[in-house]
Formats: C-alpha cells, sequence, structure tokens
C-alpha cells in the first residue's frame, strides 16, 4: 500500500499521535507516575493492581558491596532501571550456582559483570534524558506454559493501548533470539495482535515485516487464546483511573503462579501495534471519543471493556 492511502485506512501516524493524542491527552505533570517504575509500583499495589514483587533498589555505588548477600536467596531475578524505556537496560538472570550467573538468553555472566552493569544503571546510561538512575531487583516472572511453543527464552507480555479509558488494541509481544529473551519489538521480539472481543491471536509483525509462525520456533501465532481475557482488560482499563493519561500503553505479564501482573506503563506507546493487528487506530479513537464525550460521567470499568469488546473485535 502506498503511503498516501494509508490515512484512508485509519493507520495512525507518528505525528499524529504526537499532536492528537500524546500531547492532548497527557499531562506532562503525570509522566513521573509511568516514567519511575518504582513510583508506577507504588501506585498499583495501593490500587490493588498485582505487580511483580520487589526483592530490592540500589541507589548509591557503594550499595554495591552488599549485592551478592542480598541476592542471596534468590536463584533467579530481574534487574532493571527505575528510568528506563524501550527495555533498554533490562538483565534478566534465569539460573545461579555460586558466581554462575545466566542470562535468560542463555549467556553466562558473572556478579563482576552484574555490578558493572548496576552501575551503569545507576550512572543513567539507560534513563530517559540520561539522568542518575536507580537500580531495580524484581521477582523473575514464572513463565506460563501457554506461551512455550511461541516464545524464545524470556517472559511474553501483553500490551494493551488505553484511549482515555477505553481498551482500543492489543498484541502480545513474543521474546526472540534477537532480541535477547526480551519482550521489546525494538530489540527484535514478535508482535502478535489480539481480537478484543475473544482474547484471541490473530496475525504478527517481527521487524516490521508480517509472519505467521514464529522465527525461532516455528509454531504458528495466530489462534493462540489469552486466559481470563476479560479480567485483562479490566486491568488495563483500571489503569487510566491511576494516571489520568489519555493515552497509555499497559503492560501485563501472565505469571505461573501470581496470575496477571501489570510490568509498567508507558505514556508513549508506539504504533508498531498496527502493524501486529492489521488495523489502523484512528477510527477506533475516534469511536471511543465520539462515545465518551457522548456520556455525562465517565463509565465504568466494566462498561468501557464492554464497549471495547463490542466495537473493536477482529475484522
Amino acid at each position: 500500500m502506498k503511503w498516501f492511502g494509508l490515512p484512508a485506512k485509519g493507520v495512525l501516524g507518528m505525528n499524529s499521535r504526537n499532536a492528537h493524542y500524546i500531547s492532548r491527552l497527557n499531562p506532562r505533570h503525570n509522566y513521573p507516575l509511568v516514567d519511575d517504575k518504582l513510583k508506577t509500583k507504588r501506585l498499583a499495589e495501593t490500587a490493588g493492581i498485582s505487580v511483580p514483587p520487589l526483592y530490592g533498589v540500589i541507589r548509591e555505588n557503594h550499595e554495591l558491596r552488599g549485592l551478592r548477600s542480598r541476592l542471596a536467596g534468590y536463584a533467579d531475578f530481574v534487574v532493571k532501571p527505575a528510568h528506563g524505556s524501550g527495555g533498554n537496560g533490562i538483565l534478566v538472570v534465569g539460573e545461579r550456582s555460586g558466581e554462575r550467573l545466566v542470562k535468560s538468553s542463555g549467556l553466562e555472566i558473572t556478579f563482576d559483570d552484574l555490578e558493572f552493569h548496576v552501575c551503569n544503571i545507576l550512572s543513567g546510561m539507560y534513563s530517559l534524558g540520561g539522568h542518575p538512575d536507580a537500580a531495580m531487583i524484581e521477582y523473575r516472572v514464572a513463565f506460563d506454559p501457554l506461551f512455550e511453543d511461541i516464545a524464545y527464552r524470556g517472559i511474553p507480555d501483553i500490551r494493551t493501548l488505553v484511549f482515555r479509558g477505553v481498551p482500543v488494541m492489543a498484541m502480545v509481544r513474543l521474546p526472540t533470539r534477537a532480541s535477547d529473551g526480551r519482550a521489546n519489538l525494538h530489540q527484535g521480539a514478535v508482535g502478535a495482535g489480539i481480537d478484543l472481543a475473544t482474547g484471541r491471536t490473530t496475525s504478527a509483525v517481527y521487524r516490521n515485516r508480517l509472519v505467521d509462525v514464529h522465527p525461532d520456533t516455528q509454531h504458528a501465532l495466530a489462534g493462540l487464546q489469552i486466559p481470563n481475557w476479560t479480567r485483562l482488560l479490566d486491568l488495563a482499563a483500571q489503569c487510566y483511573d491511576l494516571t489520568s493519561l489519555g493515552y497509555l500503553g499497559v503492560d501485563v505479564v501472565l505469571d505461573a503462579h501470581y496470575g496477571p501482573l501489570m510490568l509498567e506503563l508507558n505514556a508513549r506507546p508506539g504504533i508498531s501495534i498496527q502493524i501486529a493487528n492489521r488495523a489502523g487506530l484512528r477510527h477506533r479513537l475516534e469511536t471511543a471519543e465520539r462515545w465518551l464525550d457522548s456520556s455525562a460521567v465517565l463509565p465504568k470499568v466494566e462498561e468501557r471493556v464492554a464497549f471495547a469488546r463490542d466495537h473493536f473485535a477482529a475484522a
């Protein structure tokens, strides 16, 4: 399709996303609620939303002296920058034997490597704007067997785009060898679109190309049923009430022990979700806005979810 035919198909471009939705609906003073992952976690816990347990936070270099003892009781864990973005700076340790650490990708590192990585986080190497940061140490999400055939050495997550509290589009992001086991499209993960009405995957994108199978496992990507789909949509819609950000990306993981866990929120969610779903965002956003503007008060979470399932089913 020629680029000039995309608006007629309802495809939302980056400039339109920035001008008409992010700038208009996301107050700058609310950005810290999602840009600081520690604040996001505390906000969610206060609202009763489940998040991955936090093992500890490192804010100063001198705290590295206690890192080994702090992690003594954990066989696996995740280290991430509190102000990181795009999956940058996240290190997932899947196995541990003494000084030997194995990343989710299978690569072995040492504690010295881990300490160096934390130093880089503290220096602001991965933070927004390059400002000094803090390193969070979290529970490593247990792999849900649902994704066993379509994820490579990592934990998939489900990204739902929420407009003024209404879920409008969703995809599951699947780790690959190229993404080093991380579920981030910019780093080489697969994005599989999800039918909002049913919670079933429909189509997929890998490195901005449409694909039918996972590049590493060769298993089909369409037709996977996401469990507890209504609950996941409820959780995503509820996150608008936490932040008052009208254009929001909500990332949820499915843990084998804890169930759905809210991983993080994004005030600047990308637009590749349209490729994964083979559908444009603009018409959905306009439909949701007309409905919301016609209501005297903000509809309840369950009403917003019901509207989304009724109006944004896969074609």
